[in-house]
């Protein structure tokens, strides 16, 4: 099975965003090479939200290139097998924290935004990765700074779509 084909079958079995989801469907359908960063009618992304649920938290990587606290995450690449695969790889990276784990259930939601030329989408599929006890981080070279932030302190740093991903992740944990 190719990365595209999971990305297919991840989708059609993910209900909470239909609308979005066939968005996404319809881009895959469209572009053949839609799932990586060469596709100039947009690619899909693939991300992980790092929840500490025992200490309330989640980490967030200032980000290099938009100066905005975002979640851990990335373009796909052909070493991935299914886009799972491809947020814990990311959200590993960029973190620097082994051993974390994705919430079940698949994607938490899907998010859709602009991005500069040449490319002009990431159509991301959002998970969310726990962090195993005693995790510590380290800064990767994609971002500016690594931190904790209390789930009430989220929404005073960062944009909606991270709001809204960590509404969703605390909804499945409880």
């Amino acid at each position: 099975m190719t990365l595209h084909d999971d990305a297919v079958l991840v989708l059609k079995g993910y209900e909470d965003q239909p609308e979005l989801r066939d968005r996404y469907l319809a881009h895959l359908d469209a572009h053949p090479d839609g799932m990586y960063n060469p596709c100039g009618a947009g690619h899909l992304t693939s991300s992980a939200l790092v929840v500490d649920p025992a200490r309330g938290r989640v980490l967030l990587t200032l980000h290099k290139k938009l100066g905005m606290w975002l979640q851990m995450g990335g373009h796909c690449e052909a070493g991935d097998a299914t886009v799972e695969a491809a947020a814990l790889r990311e959200a590993a990276e960029e973190s620097g924290i082994s051993g974390l784990t994705l919430l079940p259930g698949g994607p938490v939601r899907l998010d859709r935004h602009p991005i500069p030329a040449p490319c002009h989408w990431h159509l991301d599929v959002q998970y969310a990765a726990l962090a195993p006890a005693g995790a510590v981080e380290q800064i990767s070279e994609e971002s500016l700074d690594l931190r904790w932030f209390p789930y009430e302190e989220v929404a005073g740093v960062a944009d909606a779509s991270v709001v809204r991903l960590l509404e969703s992740a605390l909804a499945r944990l409880s």
